[in-house]
């Protein structure tokens, strides 16, 4: 009797194992093609800018060799890097807390607006559809120091407007402003979707125990409620701030004296016109190991104070 349970646990087994590996080979082979473009177009391509960040490779020379860790030597005492570096961090600094801050504010009037919302949404958003190499010459003519609007609103209230993008002193605040133009929209399509998630009944609950005040229900439920929204808002506008690149090369070309020279143009200018390949894939290196380090800690310190529902 025993016996014949025992049998009978065994073969019940066995079909059971047989199909959950037929699962796991399945699994496998739906995934094998997406696995594939990753190793193909992510893993493979960084791997070779690793590598060649420890040779002196250049475009159009048919050997190379490996040179170790001089490229980085060089790379920390190069005063244009350092520049670009700082340059970087202060566009960066500007763009992403003004874009956020602006973008919450426009989320919560729309959010609370019946009417026109719609045109609203859309109004806002057209700048991240827009090219921005089309609208270069708007923005030329807007930030012009003679016959700009810019300049001319401020003349009318008694301030002599700076030659926005032909100063060094004022090239990268000219900058800031068309990238906070640009990160908006798309910021505020972020915030709407989290504010529209928010459960109403929060906020009769809020009002119910004393908070009668915008202030305090926004302080109470929406903030709280926006963390994850904010965590993913706060990712995505820092990554997209650190990669500036065409305001940089269609308005500027990185002057005047380098006063808007950003990583990603000392990159380019290294590798496609100085054709210093290997040295460009060491500036690489320390510009995706900066990306690294800060959404670390971005999600080290932010990611604490988020609530998940």
């Amino acid at each position: 009797m025993a016996d014949n349970v025992a049998a009978s646990g065994v073969i019940g087994h066995a079909p059971s194992r047989t199909a959950e590996r037929h699962e796991a080979r399945t699994a496998w082979l739906l995934s094998l093609p997406a696995m594939a473009l990753v190793l193909l177009f992510i893993l493979l391509p960084v791997a070779a800018v690793i590598a060649l960040g420890f040779s002196d490779f250049e475009l159009g020379y048919a050997g190379f060799k490996f040179v170790g860790f001089e490229n980085y030597a060089e790379l920390f005492s190069d005063r244009t890097f350092r520049r670009s570096l700082w340059n970087t961090t202060v566009y960066t600094a500007i763009v992403t807390p003004v874009s956020i801050v602006l973008a919450l504010g426009l989320a919560m009037l729309i959010e609370a607006e019946g009417i026109g919302r719609s045109f609203f949404r859309t109004a806002f958003f057209m700048p991240v559809a827009s090219l921005l190499v089309a609208m270069a010459t708007v923005w030329q003519y807007l930030f012009h120091p003679t016959i700009g609007p810019i300049n001319a609103m401020l003349a009318q209230i008694g301030i002599h407007g700076p030659n926005w993008l032909g100063a060094s002193s004022t090239v990268l605040f000219g900058l800031s402003i068309i990238g906070i133009w640009q990160s908006v929209g798309f910021i505020l399509v972020l915030f709407l979707a989290g504010l529209s998630a928010i459960p109403r009944e929060l906020y009769a609950a809020a009002d119910v125990d004393g908070a009668r005040s915008g202030l305090d229900r926004f302080c109470l439920v929406t903030w709280p409620m926006l963390g994850p929204t904010t965590l993913f808002v706060t990712t995505i506008s820092i990554i997209n701030s650190v990669k500036v690149f065409e305001t940089v090369k269609t308005l500027t070309e990185g002057g005047p004296n380098k006063a808007s020279e950003v990583l990603l143009f000392t990159i380019y200018q290294e590798g496609f016109v100085y054709l210093r390949v290997g040295y460009a894939s060491a500036m690489t290196v320390v510009f995706l190991a900066i990306l690294v380090v800060l959404m670390f800690l971005q999600y080290r310190i932010q990611d604490r104070q988020v609530h998940y529902t």
